[in-house]
Parts: C-alpha cells; sequence; structure tokens
C-alpha cells in the first residue's frame, strides 16, 4: 500500500511536520515524501494523499505571499510553485485514493479564522479525492519557528493514525 506526503516549507516547520506525518505512515504503508517544489505525480495506485503547508493570510500560499516569506528570512526557492499550484495541476484523482491534509501557522494566532489545511482539502475532494480525516493544524513558536515542544511527536501520531485508518478502509474495502 502506497502513500505519498507532498508538503510546502518556508521556514522548515511544515518539512518537519511532513517528514513526522511520514514517519508515522512507515510503520504501515510505502511513503513517498516530496517537496511540492519537485512537482511529485500521485501514484495510479496511491491509497493515500498527504497534503501540508503553510497558513499564509487564512489560506494557501500565494506567489505573493511566498516572496513576503523570502524577505523575512526563508531560504530562496521558487515562488511559483506551492501546493495551491500543485493542486491546480493534478487530474481526476484516483477513485481508491484518500487525502489528509495539514497546515502549520503561528501560534499566537491559532485562533484566527483560515486554515491552508481546510482549503487544501476542499480543492482536493473537488478533484475527486476522498477526505480521510478532517484537516489538522500543527503550531510554531514564530513563523520562523520552532515548533511548539510536542507538535513533532503529535505529527508522527496523525501520521500513524493515518495508516491504521488506509488499513482499515482497504480492508473493509475488500
Amino acid at each position: 500500500m502506497k502513500a505519498l506526503v507532498v508538503y510546502e516549507s518556508m521556514f522548515g516547520n511544515t518539512e518537519e511536520v511532513a517528514r513526522a506525518v511520514a514517519e508515522g505512515l512507515t510503520s504501515h504503508v510505502e511513503v513517498e515524501l516530496a517537496d511540492v517544489g519537485e512537482s511529485p505525480t500521485v501514484p495510479a495506485d496511491c491509497a493515500l494523499v498527504v497534503v501540508g503547508g503553510p497558513t499564509h493570510a487564512f489560506s494557501m500560499t500565494r506567489p505573493e505571499t511566498r516572496a513576503d516569506a523570502v524577505r523575512q528570512g526563508a531560504a530562496p526557492r521558487s515562488t511559483a510553485v506551492g501546493i495551491r499550484e500543485w493542486l491546480a495541476t493534478l487530474s481526476q484523482g484516483p477513485r481508491s485514493a484518500r487525502v489528509a491534509t495539514f497546515d502549520t501557522r503561528v501560534e499566537r494566532v491559532r485562533r484566527l479564522p483560515g486554515s491552508a489545511a481546510r482549503r487544501a482539502d476542499r480543492v482536493a475532494r473537488k478533484l475527486g479525492y476522498t477526505r480521510m480525516i478532517e484537516p489538522e493544524s500543527f503550531y510554531a513558536r514564530d513563523v520562523k519557528g520552532p515548533l511548539v515542544t510536542g507538535e513533532r511527536d503529535r505529527a508522527r501520531a496523525w501520521g500513524e493514525r493515518l495508516a491504521a485508518q488506509v488499513l482499515g478502509v482497504r480492508h473493509a474495502a475488500r
């Protein structure tokens, strides 16, 4: 069984969460981890697609918000491609594929509306993917990080929970 974890990360926080989610998944399924800038493709036999990115301006990043992050000290990278643009390139998802989405946000704005994970979830479902689990947010102390204590462990546990659900869904479908 295969899972694809695609992430967008400006300061490294989302990448750290994506790696932890992938670790949790690998206890039960084969996992491919890919930066969105690598333009990953969804394998035909993929059971789960996990998509993660930072929340910028209450949603998924845009070229302007990525450029602003670079001005704030993020590693220079292409500002042309984020999870918003990657999702827009996908065609109809494999009928058996499930989707799970996550985002990273700054802890002090925890209660503000808007979420990259919720928006990515809506876009993926419009493409034919079935939601595996409600979108999840993970928190950093500040824009530049680090992650709040315990978030990496929580992300790993979330990945384990996803893997268990994928196996449960697959077994129920037989």
